[in-house]
């Protein structure tokens, strides 16, 4: 047996009783189709390396009824339509000069450089605000029998107990332990001196 292209099932009957297209017939027009481009390229092929001359060449294209620009045109032979406006880059001589854009990341070091530090600034008003807080937190919890006036200085010393005291008394005029010299703001904070 010999190898012969697939047959169309007879058309006219699977027309009749079906809907649908007869499935061997894209089988078929798949093969021819292949065959015509295989076809096609071959000619192609073959008719470039015949022609040594680009005048040749462009003739030959002529008798094709198409036309070969210059480079200098910009022309889209799958699409067969002038393209140059379509192009995201300059396409003739006069256009503008195109280089790419060379980026400057030195900035990125100027912004690490401004976060660093505003970063460092944040940390340590933290740590200020959490020491004030340790402070205030500790002349509240010690025993004091007097209503402190604002913005008098008073001592605050060590009870011995794991406690404290705050006292008018200087530590210059006795010898108790001595923690630190504190003034009552007027927003209930106390500022050590």
């Amino acid at each position: 047996m010999s190898k012969k292209e697939p047959e169309i099932v007879e058309k006219e009957l699977w027309d009749h009783y079906s809907e649908l297209p007869n499935p061997a017939w894209y089988e078929y027009k798949d093969i021819i189709e292949k065959k015509n481009m295989k076809n096609e390229n071959l000619i192609k092929e073959a008719v470039e390396s015949f022609f040594d001359d680009d005048i040749e060449m462009d003739e030959y294209y002529e008798s094709l009824g198409k036309k070969k620009y210059p480079d200098s045109i910009v022309y889209n032979e799958e699409s067969d339509k002038f393209d140059a406006n379509l192009k995201q880059y300059p396409t003739t001589v006069g256009s503008q000069k195109f280089e790419p854009l060379s980026v400057d990341r030195s900035d990125s070091i100027k912004a690490d450089r401004y976060f660093q530090s505003r970063l460092n600034e944040l940390k340590s008003g933290y740590e200020k605000l959490v020491d004030e807080y340790e402070w205030t937190s500790l002349v509240y919890k010690s025993t004091y029998t007097f209503q402190p006036i604002l913005g008098e200085p008073y001592h605050l010393y060590d009870n011995g107990n794991k406690s404290s005291f705050l006292s008018l008394i200087e530590p210059t005029q006795w010898d108790k332990v001595y923690i630190g010299t504190f003034i009552l703001l007027n927003n209930g904070k106390w500022e050590k001196v």
